[in-house]
């Protein structure tokens, strides 16, 4: 176990390419105002744009579509499993193993080291996220191409840029949450594709929601280091990704209504509708 654990954590934190990584304005792969613009305008415009003529598109079919959907939600499911692992050694590997910049950072923070690296990654992983757009639209499921679904999508590489921009505290708490929760979800996308439909769906609805609360429960926190500690660092940045959480957690509040408690609802009025007629059927023939 204890050379699994230094191996891990060489590759994942002590590696020099890791280690030495730092990520400047301007130089760093993404890291400009024009970069996060382009991106998130070509995607809407394509989203929109894909969205009014996705009639006339040709289906791609099951036998193209799901192959690709399955190596899609691998390669997210396994990557989001490696960042929740590498930010999280991050912050508790070596002799000065500070746990506590996990909610806040130093307002002298510089953005380099492992925390800064993945969350470098955790920022180029939200752009390849866009396939799950591409995936639905050539899939022909227009159900699924909701508002949420394009706002989160678009939102959040906005936020991650601001995270390493501002250097943000309590970014290693989102970023080890959203993966993991992550790791559910694709986990659940591929198993799908791959005909293993589970049973847990509703599970990654609960665990999103679940995400949001502990994020606020710990903004509490990180307010309070702020005001009556040292001070922490990106205090704007973190009041961007807290309003941008706020409105995630209503939209997701409505899905969750209108998927599951709704549709229970209806599901157990039709049942006592049923065990009625049945009933009156019944003493009728007694």
């Amino acid at each position: 176990m204890a050379s699994v654990y230094s191996t891990l954590t060489y590759w994942l934190v002590d590696h020099p390419n890791i280690a030495n990584f730092t990520w400047t304005e301007g130089e760093t792969l993404g890291s400009t105002v024009f970069f996060v613009s382009v991106v998130v305008s070509v995607y809407l415009s394509a989203t929109f744009l894909l969205r009014s003529v996705i009639e006339s598109l040709p289906s791609l079919g099951p036998r193209i579509l799901k192959p690709i959907t399955a190596i899609h939600s691998l390669i997210l499911c396994l990557l989001s499993i490696v960042m929740a692992v590498g930010c999280t050694l991050s912050l508790t590997s070596g002799p000065t193993a500070r746990v506590l910049h996990a909610v806040c950072l130093p307002v002298d923070t510089k953005p380099s080291g492992p925390l800064f690296f993945w969350a470098q990654v955790f920022y180029l992983s939200k752009i390849f996220e866009f396939g799950d757009t591409v995936l639905i639209i050539l899939g022909k499921a227009t159900h699924r191409l909701s508002f949420l679904h394009v706002y989160h999508h678009a939102t959040v590489v906005v936020m991650c840029f601001i995270w390493l921009r501002t250097r943000q505290s309590m970014f290693p708490v989102g970023l080890v949450t959203n993966s993991t929760v992550h790791v559910i979800m694709y986990g659940y996308y591929f198993l799908c594709a791959v005909g293993s439909r589970p049973k847990w769906k509703r599970l990654v609805t609960d665990c999103q929601i679940t995400q949001f609360f502990l994020g606020f429960v710990i903004s509490g926190w990180m307010f309070r280091e702020h005001l009556f500690g040292s001070g922490c660092s990106g205090i704007w940045g973190w009041c961007f990704t807290f309003a941008f959480n706020a409105s995630l957690l209503a939209l997701f509040f409505n899905f969750y209504f209108k998927n599951y408690v709704k549709k229970t609802t209806l599901e157990r009025l039709a049942k006592k509708a049923i065990d009625y007629y049945y009933s009156k059927e019944t003493s009728k023939l007694s």
